[in-house]
């Protein structure tokens, strides 16, 4: 049995510009993410061969299949086929801190715990940027997702970083090093709240890539934002700052496409606003999730007060990225 963990990310700056139909036409992309300690667990093991199934893939259904062609999950088929397991016998449960299609990355969190799970059943070690790589070409190209290619590093590497897209390295992971007190501090102005609305991020990240030749001017200012927050963070200024370009960031997305927002957000947002936050954002392509509001901790009472029908999720920063937490293949 293999257990891995593997964290959800918050996602600052720079999304968009991490999908391939810009950072391969328009010059590169950047973005500036950290991860949380919200996981998504996935379990694995060989199974025995006294069933009349072959396989059994425990998610929001149970499966149990005779071959993995029969296999519902895309990710689960599709790691298997890239792997070269799929004739064996396997079983695979998934667990979750947090919903799925919720804008936390919750879809590349799986394919990069599913690649490292498999890997550890295997014996081998596989690396961080290994991971990211191959849940990127498993979502975009074997099961031709229309997804970025930020999830899968954050949710690999784990941390604050600058994710650079394009250019002969394709992607290069930059850690962001702070001090403790700088990081406490950013993160003491973060609140996370679910907003009650989940959305397939796939079908509103289809419509904002077909959208992408039209919006070069916000994507542009937007991945101009990542080393403008770096400065921020880096350079000792108010963390106002950091909010108010949150805030700019936000505006700019809404306007990528029609599906990224709606009066539900809006209302939430506009309340988050009056009530004494700096900015905020959606989190993920859009449509619903997880709302990242930026506040001064003085303002957290007055903001929890506004947003009082939607439910907080208190989180932590965390810097591992996905781990193996249990390695028993003796008990197989």
């Amino acid at each position: 049995m293999i257990i891995s963990r593997t964290p959800f990310r918050i996602s600052f700056f720079g999304g968009g510009t991490d999908y391939p139909v810009w950072y391969e036409n328009y010059g590169g992309g950047a973005v500036l993410s950290v991860t949380m300690n919200k996981y998504c667990y996935i379990s694995c093991r060989h199974l025995p061969p006294f069933f009349d199934h072959k396989s059994k893939i425990v998610w929001s259904k149970i499966e149990l299949v005779k071959k993995v062609e029969d296999i519902e999950h895309p990710a689960v088929k599709e790691v298997l086929r890239h792997m070269k397991m799929h004739k064996q016998g396997m079983e695979i449960h998934y667990n979750a801190d947090l919903p799925a299609r919720s804008g936390l990355g919750s879809s590349s969190a799986f394919t990069v715990g599913l690649l490292h799970a498999l890997y550890a059943l295997q014996g081998t070690m596989a690396g961080k940027r290994q991971l990211a790589l191959e849940a990127i070409h498993v979502e975009q190209k074997r099961i031709k997702e229309s997804v970025g290619s930020q999830d899968q590093v954050a949710a690999a590497f784990g941390g604050l970083n600058k994710i650079t897209f394009g250019g002969p390295n394709r992607i290069m992971v930059q850690p962001i090093t702070i001090s403790f007190g700088r990081i406490n501090e950013l993160q003491s102005h973060c609140l996370l709240f679910f907003t009650g609305l989940s959305r397939n991020a796939a079908e509103i990240a289809a419509v904002q890539i077909k959208n992408t030749p039209n919006k070069k001017t916000e994507l542009v200012k937007m991945h101009a934002m990542v080393d403008q927050a770096i400065d921020i963070l880096s350079g000792g200024h108010d963390l106002r700052e950091f909010g108010l370009l949150l805030h700019e960031s936000w505006m700019l997305k809404r306007g990528l496409s029609d599906l990224i927002t709606n009066a539900h957000i809006d209302r939430a947002y506009g309340a988050a606003r009056r009530a004494g936050a700096v900015g905020g954002k959606l989190l993920g392509a859009g449509g619903g999730g997880f709302i990242l509001i930026f506040t001064d901790p003085k303002k957290h009472s007055a903001v929890r007060n506004a947003m009082k029908g939607l439910l907080e999720i208190p989180f932590q920063f965390e810097h591992l990225g996905s781990q193996i937490i249990y390695h028993g293949l003796h008990e197989s």
